[in-house]
C-alpha cells in the first residue's frame, strides 16, 4: 500500500510540474489553482449582482410578466441582488456539503473539489437562472437570514485578521526570529500608531466640520480610546504581548471607523465627502470597483485560513493531506455571498441605493461600528484569556 501510494503521489507531483495551468485546470489535479477559479465565480457573481441592481431595472417588465416581481417597480434592484446571492449562497453550500470532511489528496471528494469545471459552472449558472422564478415573497425571508449569514462572515473575517496578527507578533518574538525582527517590528508597530493617529486626525477635519457632529465625533474619540485601551493591556507586565500587535490591531479599528462614517448617507452636513460621492465621475467608478474587488479578496483570503478556528495545535502534515479546509473554504464563500449583497443593498432589503455606490446607509454605518467594537473585545480576550485560565488552573487545588 505505502508504495502505491507513493506512486500516486509521484504521478501527482509529475502532473503538476509539467502540466500547463490550463491542462491542471481541465485534469482538475491542482487544489492551489482551484481557489482561483472558485473566486472567479464569486467575482463574476459579485458583477452580475452589481449589474442586476444598477442596470436591470428595465427587465422588470418582462418579469412582471411571468409574475415574479409582484408588480414591483424595483424588482430588479435589490431583489435582483438578492436573487444573484441566493443562486451564488447555493452553489457554495452544495460545494461545502459535499466536500466538508475531505482530508485526503487523490481521494472522490479532493477530485470533485479540484476538477469537474464544466458541470460546477452549469450548476452555478442554472442556479443563478433559476433563483430569477422564485417569486418575490420568499426573498423578503432570505434577505432577513442574509443579515445573519453576512455577520456570520464579518465574524469569521474578524477572527482570522486576529489571528494573522497574532501569529506575526509570535514569529517576530520567537528565539529563532528574536533578534532579526525587532528593528522590523519597532518600525511597523511605529509606523501603525502614526498612520492610526493622522487617520483620527483627518477624520475629525473631514467629518467633524461642526461642533453639532455629536455622533461622528463620538464615533472617533471612542475608537482613539479603543486604541489606548488596547495598547495598555498589550504592555501589561503579566500579558507583555507588545506593540506590534495593538498597533496593527490599531490600523484595522481605525479603518472599520473610517468605513462606518463613510457609510453615512449623503445628505448629511457632517458628512460632505459623501455628498460629493453622489456625482458619478471616474473617481467614484474605481472607488467602486476597488471596494467589489475588495469584497472577492477578503473572502478568498479568509477561506484558506482555516487554521484559525482549530482548536486543538495541528499535526505534521503528510504529503498526500489536502492543502487546506475544503469544506470551510466554500463555507465562508457562502456566507460571503450573503454579504456581498448585504453591501450592494446597504444593509436594508428597502433601501433605494445610488448607482456605482456599496455599502452606504445608516445601517451599513452601524454594522461597521459594532464590527470594530466587537474587534476590540475579541482581541482583548484573546489576550487576556490566557492569563485568567492560568490564574483559575493555579487557584483551584491539587
Amino acid at each position: 500500500m505505502e508504495s502505491g501510494a507513493g506512486i500516486t503521489n509521484d504521478r501527482f507531483a509529475e502532473v503538476l510540474k509539467h502540466s500547463s495551468c490550463l491542462g491542471q485546470f481541465r485534469n482538475g489535479s491542482n487544489p492551489w489553482m482551484a481557489r482561483y477559479v472558485y473566486g472567479l465565480i464569486f467575482l463574476f457573481s459579485n458583477l452580475l449582482a452589481w449589474a442586476a441592481r444598477d442596470y436591470g431595472r428595465g427587465a422588470s417588465v418582462k418579469m412582471e410578466k411571468v409574475n415574479v416581481c409582484a408588480g414591483k417597480s424595483d424588482c430588479s434592484g435589490a431583489e435582483g441582488v438578492l436573487r444573484v446571492s441566493l443562486g451564488c449562497f447555493i452553489f457554495y453550500i452544495i460545494m461545502f456539503l459535499t466536500t466538508v470532511g475531505t482530508s485526503k489528496l487523490h481521494g472522490r471528494r479532493d477530485a470533485w473539489h479540484s476538477g469537474w469545471w464544466s458541470a460546477k459552472i452549469i450548476l452555478w449558472i442554472a442556479l443563478t437562472i433559476i433563483t430569477f422564478l422564485v417569486p418575490s415573497a420568499f426573498f423578503q425571508i432570505y434577505g432577513e437570514i442574509a443579515h445573519f449569514g453576512a455577520g456570520v462572515f464579518l465574524l469569521i473575517q474578524l477572527i482570522s485578521v486576529i489571528g494573522f496578527i497574532r501569529w506575526l507578533n509570535d514569529c517576530c518574538q520567537s528565539e529563532k526570529n528574536a533578534e532579526r525582527c525587532h528593528i522590523h517590528a519597532m518600525l511597523i508597530a511605529t509606523t501603525s500608531y502614526v498612520v492610526c493617529i493622522i487617520g483620527v486626525i483627518l477624520m475629525y477635519i473631514w467629518y467633524t466640520p461642526e461642533s453639532s457632529c455629536l455622533l461622528n465625533i463620538f464615533f472617533i474619540t471612542w475608537t482613539l480610546v479603543l486604541l489606548q485601551l488596547m495598547t495598555s493591556v498589550s504592555l501589561h507586565p503579566k500579558v507583555n504581548a507588545g506593540l506590534l500587535t495593538p498597533g496593527l490591531m490599531g490600523l484595522y479599528v481605525v479603518f472599520l471607523c473610517w468605513c462606518a462614517i463613510r457609510s453615512e448617507p449623503a445628505g448629511e452636513s457632517c458628512n460632505r465627502k459623501a455628498e460629493a460621492s453622489r456625482r458619478t465621475d471616474w473617481l467614484t467608478i474605481i472607488s467602486f470597483i476597488v471596494a467589489l474587488l475588495a469584497i472577492v479578496v477578503a473572502t478568498f483570503s479568509t477561506g484558506i485560513d482555516s487554521q484559525c478556528f482549530q482548536f486543538r495545535k495541528a499535526e505534521k502534515k503528510d504529503e498526500d493531506d489536502v492543502p487546506y479546509g475544503y469544506g470551510f473554504f466554500h463555507f465562508v464563500f457562502a456566507t460571503g455571498a450573503m454579504y456581498f449583497a448585504m453591501l450592494l443593498i446597504g444593509w436594508n432589503t428597502h433601501h433605494i441605493i445610488q448607482k456605482w455606490t456599496i455599502d452606504v446607509g445608516w445601517t451599513s454605518a452601524w454594522v461597521r461600528i459594532v464590527n470594530e467594537w466587537l474587534a476590540v473585545c475579541v482581541y482583548l480576550w484573546m489576550v487576556v484569556a490566557p492569563i485568567i485560565l492560568k490564574f483559575r488552573l493555579a487557584a483551584e487545588p491539587v
